[in-house]
This record gives C-alpha cells, sequence and structure tokens, in this order.
C-alpha cells in the first residue's frame, strides 16, 4: 500500500520548501506506527531515512523501517518509493505529497517533524538552510528584497498515495 506525507502551509516570500535530505545528512522522518493486523498502535515516534536500510527477514529484501508488532508479531516494513518534492509558493494553502512510500503490513498515523528544512527567498533565490518548523512556523527577513519571510499554518496529513 503507498501512503503519503502531505503538508500545506501559508508562504509568503519563499519558494522550494523541502526537507534537508542528503546522503551526507539524511533527514529523519519520525511517525506513530500502528500494525494493520491488530491495529496496535506503537507508543513512540519511529524514526526512519532514506539512506538507511534494514533486512527483512526470511531473506526477503531490504526496507528502510522495518517493524515487528509487540502484540501479534508479525513483521512489517516500509520503503520510500520518491525523494521528497518542494512545497512551492505556487502551492502555498494547498495540500501537496511531500514524500511517498510503500508500505506493508502498517500504517503510519502522525507525522512529528524534526530536522532542518530549507527555501528560497522568492524575491532573489537567497536560500534559508535552517529553517525550524517545529513550532508550525518561521520567520525570517530577506536582507536584500527588504522584506520578511515567513511560513505559516504548517500542517501535516498522511494519505494513501
Amino acid at each position: 500500500m503507498g501512503l503519503a506525507l502531505a503538508m500545506s502551509a501559508e508562504l509568503v516570500g519563499v519558494t522550494e520548501l523541502r526537507p534537508v535530505d542528503s546522503e551526507d545528512s539524511p533527514y529523519t522522518y519520525a511517525f506513530k506506527v500502528q500494525c494493520t493486523s491488530c491495529r496496535e498502535t506503537h507508543p513512540n515516534f519511529v524514526e526512519l531515512t532514506a539512506y538507511e536500510t534494514h533486512s527483512l527477514s526470511g531473506s526477503r529484501g531490504d526496507a528502510n523501517f522495518v517493524w515487528r508488532c509487540k502484540s501479534c508479531r508479525r513483521e512489517s516494513s516500509a520503503s520510500f518509493k520518491t525523494k521528497p518534492v518542494a512545497y512551492t509558493a505556487e502551492d502555498s494553502g494547498t495540500w501537496k505529497n511531500i514524500v511517498e512510500l510503500e508500505v506493508r503490513g502498517l500504517e503510519f498515523t502522525e507525522f512529528e517533524v524534526q530536522g532542518d528544512w530549507t527555501c528560497k527567498s522568492a524575491a532573489n533565490g537567497a536560500v534559508y538552510e535552517e529553517v525550524d518548523l517545529q513550532q508550525g512556523e518561521w520567520f525570517d527577513y530577506d536582507e536584500k528584497a527588504g522584506e520578511e519571510v515567513t511560513i505559516t499554518e504548517v500542517k501535516w496529513q498522511i494519505r494513501r498515495s
């Protein structure tokens, strides 16, 4: 089954919002996970990155995330289907899938933003590399353009893709 992490935000003066995610600096995605077999939800957020893989038991390949439910003991997995895409000024105020995952035997039910995001000034292309969205908003000032740049109303949604 495919799941997507979608976001909605109001962007003013910025565009190209995306997680800082490279092999040298992988973005850690944190999700609440639920077993699709017994419906048990793990009490903590679990973390996965696109650059780390784990072996599935029975030599069935690898996945970015492998989890065994403590209740029913079923092994489940998730793998990234896409690299993260940018949320642009044109997307402002609408829902957009940022990254897609292939999941087997589990569902992600909630996302917790962690780590840095990056965006660009819509006026002059200046890059902001340490955008922290944990509070659901971010504010800065574009010196060259002489105006405030903001990201507000940040919301997350996990949906089938």
